[in-house]
């Protein structure tokens, strides 16, 4: 992180620099005061956020009454230095410096944009004085995405503190000895196949070319492109800001060759592979380029033939195609009534598309009958937090680390799901902080936990439960705050009783010391965060999981001040702003629920519309009654239940027996095959949008390119599907600033952020009541938006899993993502790297399973459960124990949701997708 980030206002030394006297803010280098007053200094080991090293001395600068020269990077101010940077001494030494590194570097080898011949061009260097370095060419085009040319090089260790220090892979480092030093990846192994997690950092952080990135060997630079254009990832709910290279070749043949790290409040301009290489799958050849019909002759019964659409759709025009959606849906809702109807929303659109589209189902169709992948996620995290704390929101931003003394990690894998967050969690082990890690599998994150609890699937409540009861019978709870605070304190005291961790040991298999140890360390930090992710919500006790989380920060007071507080990690990149914004069966926006009688009565007024009372179905609720014959038309916009849903060959059967299916996509996804008509849409670096990340930062996305063929933006064609309906508020114009508007006006935690504000700042915290307010990072510091203004604990009972192994299925199956692939892989699979880093389905098993089967690493095995079967490749994996299998969900040719369990969570209606029972057959 910068240096700069933690700065004040406030000068406290003022000093000469080149003969003019300036001051220096608190903590910066004499580099840093002369690069923000624009005064340019020679550097090359200097990296803004990086630790300065001052190892190449192209800095140094003459400081009057000293006898050496110092290294600027290194360097502060003091009250009446004066400093010479450009004085015939200082531009001698730094000349010298840059001659001898272009001698020890093959030109050829740099990149165009090298801050070396940048420096060298700027100082009149040349490197004729000194001897070239004979060297060998090493060059390693072993990795997909990055090159190697090490003859580039000149040992700055740019590359091994982003990869050590920053971003904390430990990938990066030197060997050999004088002058054979170099870095090396692993033990000296080629880049392709070392442990490089392929975040691209050392690449961003390197001045000279050695490492570059790369597109089928050949270098790809992104100072070549035509144009930049600043937006945000598209992937996880960090939302890291970034800009996009676009080359154009021709005026409607603009494309991607790059994304470079922005230095935003969530990344610091830190990516992971996704953000940096998973942006060409809107180049991809499947790419839907005019709208399609379903042919009269063509069966549902079936996933799309060997990715041949043409013997079951037609092209169509987009007047026919949105006829024939709009008229699909007005026939069901004539014969059925408006509960036969639903839509099924998107977390990667942006915030407006969210709102316009869950307002189309409600004024449009009639129903509330709208949801998203919220519901197959963070649901019964988001049910806990609005029954306890008023709010569904996360507390404090995941940059809170630096502030916290503790984190509590628990059913997340920041790692694989959200790289740069998990980035800001090393660090802040590394600066002394303690992590505890709880997860069924050991992940990468336990290497720097100073607890790991690997528990038991399923037993999250009792390990839980036995921390409380721990907090409570050695009476280390916080008194004032739970007396002012928080209700129903007595009630979870009484509860957690029959949790002694002697009791509850056994069932958690975390012995009972530990469990106590590990209570005493969050409860008696001055500061501590709780970050959790869907291991601990996807379970049929999952809203029972998180309102134990909830009980844990309350009866210690860690909420409501910096570094402490509760996290949700949030799976998508705009899944909370799609929740804001509505996209839920039994909330309006800013989460007023439908039967609330003056809540109905605002949105009524402001959609001049009368609105159903009651909450609508969820996502496997409305798959189910689609099975029933009760859901006769579904709209779905960017969604993919025939993949994400559990118990998929329900679900696939369910879609098939629909109607009418209206599917709005890049590609024909697994849900589109069984579409009834399918309407082109616009990828994400297609259009422009608002979209909220974890921290609640509504952040503003770009387009850079214009969509492909006939392809539309989404938001025309949500307003041209509701013009067919007969919808008023459809028939103006509705751009994207007109929807936003609009937004602000019906949500209060917005209201402070206009359309040209987000344009100019890029990134604006919520709530954020006024123009003037930089918005609150953290809530709850003096009351929560219950109607008491305090906390709700609940307690909470030991409920097992629906479905327990047994003879018949011995094993515990756990789902998840992998760091390389999103979801159900319609975009990354179509990702040139991503998919050649990882282009084959797996699943995870440790060695004494491998062992007891037969079986050896790399074998393929039948996976069955109750509900179905798939074909799949063994990992051994040592991360998992004895009993457990582990498989990521992206995958269509082994699609793990086959096998999972459509069991609900009874408070937030998640699928229990995170534990079912399987056996092998080898």
């Amino acid at each position: 992180m910068s240096n700069n980030h933690h700065l004040t206002a406030q000068a406290e030394v003022s000093f000469k620099l080149d003969g003019q006297t300036v001051d220096a803010l608190p903590g910066e280098s004499i580099l840093q005061v002369a690069e923000r007053l624009g005064t340019a200094i020679p550097h090359l080991c200097y990296c803004q956020g990086q630790r300065a090293d001052g190892n190449c001395r192209s800095c140094v600068v003459e400081i009057e009454g000293e006898r050496t020269l110092a290294p600027s990077c290194r360097r502060q101010p003091q009250d009446g230095m004066v400093v010479h940077s450009n004085n015939a001494r200082a531009r001698a030494a730094q000349q010298g410096v840059v001659e001898l590194l272009l001698s020890e570097t093959e030109p050829a080898t740099q990149k165009s944009d090298s801050e070396l011949q940048y420096w060298a061009t700027e100082l009149a260097a040349v490197a004729t004085r000194y001897p070239p370095r004979a060297q060998t060419p090493q060059v390693d085009r072993s990795h997909p995405a990055i090159n190697v040319e090490l003859d580039a090089c000149i040992h700055c260790g740019r590359c091994v503190r982003a990869c050590r220090e920053e971003q904390v892979n430990d990938v990066i480092g030197w060997s050999g000895r004088g002058a054979d030093t170099q870095i090396s990846f692993d033990l000296n192994d080629p880049l392709g196949v070392s442990s490089c997690v392929a975040c691209g950092e050392c690449v961003q952080a390197c001045p000279t070319g050695a490492l570059s990135l790369a597109r089928n060997t050949q270098r790809v630079e992104p100072s070549q492109s035509d144009r930049q254009v600043d937006s945000v990832c598209p992937y996880c709910g960090v939302g890291c800001l970034l800009s996009y290279h676009v080359v154009d070749s021709a005026p409607d043949n603009s494309r991607i060759i790059a994304a470079t790290g922005r230095d935003g409040e969530a990344n610091h301009a830190r990516l992971c592979v996704k953000g940096r290489f998973g942006f060409d799958y809107h180049h991809h050849a499947d790419r839907l380029l005019t709208p399609l019909i379903r042919r009269d002759d063509a069966p549902k019964s079936a996933l799309l033939p060997d990715g041949d659409y043409h013997s079951l759709f037609r092209q169509a025009s987009w007047d026919e195609a949105l006829e024939r959606a709009a008229s699909g849906f007005l026939a069901i809702k004539q014969t059925a009534g408006a509960n036969a109807l639903a839509g099924f929303g998107s977390a990667k659109g942006s915030n407006e598309e969210a709102y316009l589209f869950q307002k189309l189902i409600r004024t449009g169709f009639g129903t509330n009958n709208v949801d998203h992948c919220t519901r197959l996620c963070h649901a019964s995290s988001v049910a806990a937090l609005l029954e306890g704390l008023g709010s569904g929101a996360v507390s404090n931003p995941v940059s809170d680390v630096a502030d916290a003394e503790v984190i509590l990690l628990i059913g997340a894998n920041p790692d694989s799901n959200h790289p740069v967050a998990a980035s800001f969690i090393k660090n802040a082990v590394d600066a002394g902080k303690t992590l505890i890690v709880a997860d069924p599998r050991r992940i990468p994150l336990a290497r720097h936990a100073t607890h790991f609890l690997q528990f038991q699937p399923d037993s999250d409540v009792a390990l839980l439960n036995a921390l409380l009861y721990t907090i409570i019978d050695e009476d280390l709870v916080d008194d004032e705050f739970i007396a002012q605070r928080t209700e129903g304190y007595e009630a979870l005291k009484q509860s957690v009783l029959s949790f002694r961790p002697e009791r509850m040991a056994p069932i958690c298999g975390i012995d009972a010391d530990t469990l106590r140890q590990v209570a005493r360390c969050y409860a008696n930090a001055r500061s501590a965060m709780i970050f959790w992710g869907m291991g601990i919500s996807q379970h049929v006790h999952g809203t029972d999981n998180a309102r134990c989380l909830i009980s844990l920060a309350m009866i210690t007071g860690q909420i409501g001040r910096p570094g402490t507080g509760l996290h949700p990690l949030r799976g998508q990149n705009n899944v909370q702003g799609a929740s804001d914004a509505g996209l839920i069966p039994m909330m309006l926006p800013d989460y007023q629920r439908v039967d609330n009688a003056a809540a109905r009565a605002r949105f009524e007024q402001l959609w001049q519309t009368p609105l159903d009372p009651n909450p609508g179905k969820t996502v496997v609720e409305i798959t189910n009654a689609a099975a029933s014959g009760e859901i006769k038309g579904l709209y779905v916009m960017g969604e993919n239940p025939a993949m994400s849903d559990p118990n998929l060959n329900h679900a696939r059967a369910a879609l098939a027996k629909l109607d009418h299916l209206v599917v709005q996509d890049l590609f024909i996804t697994e849900t589109a095959a069984f579409a009834d008509v399918i309407l082109p849409a616009s990828g994400f670096a297609e259009k422009n949008g608002s979209f909220t990340n974890t921290d609640r930062r509504v952040q503003m996305g770009r387009a850079a390119l214009k969509p492909p063929g006939d392809a539309r933006q989404d938001l025309w064609i949500i307003q041209q599907l509701a013009q067919r309906l007969g919808l008023e508020w459809a028939n103006q114009e509705l751009d994207v600033a007109t929807v936003f508007d609009e937004m602000r006006r019906a949500m209060p935690s917005i209201s402070g952020i206009s359309w040209q504000r987000l344009q100019q700042q890029d990134s604006i915290t919520y709530p954020c009541s006024s123009e003037d307010d930089p918005g609150q990072p953290i809530l709850f510091q003096h009351s929560f938006p219950t109607a008491s203004g305090k906390a709700r604990l609940v307690a909470t009972e030991l409920l097992s899993a629906d479905e327990l192994p047994d003879d018949d299925y011995p094993l515990v199956l756990l789902t998840g993502r992998q760091l390389e692939h999103w979801h159900t892989g319609s975009m990354t699979r179509r990702s040139e790297v991503l998919n050649t880093l990882e282009p084959q389905a797996w699943v995870s098993i440790n060695h004494q399973q491998l062992a007891a089967t037969a079986l050896e690493d790399g074998d393929f095995v039948i996976l069955e459960s109750r509900r179905g079967r798939i074909r799949v490749q063994v990992r051994a994996d040592d991360g998992l124990l004895a009993g457990q299998v582990f498989m990521p969900f992206c995958y269509v040719e082994a699609a793990i949701n086959l096998l999972t369990n459509d069991a609900l969570d009874p408070f937030g209606k998640i699928a229990e997708v995170k534990y079912c029972a399987v056996r092998i057959v080898p």
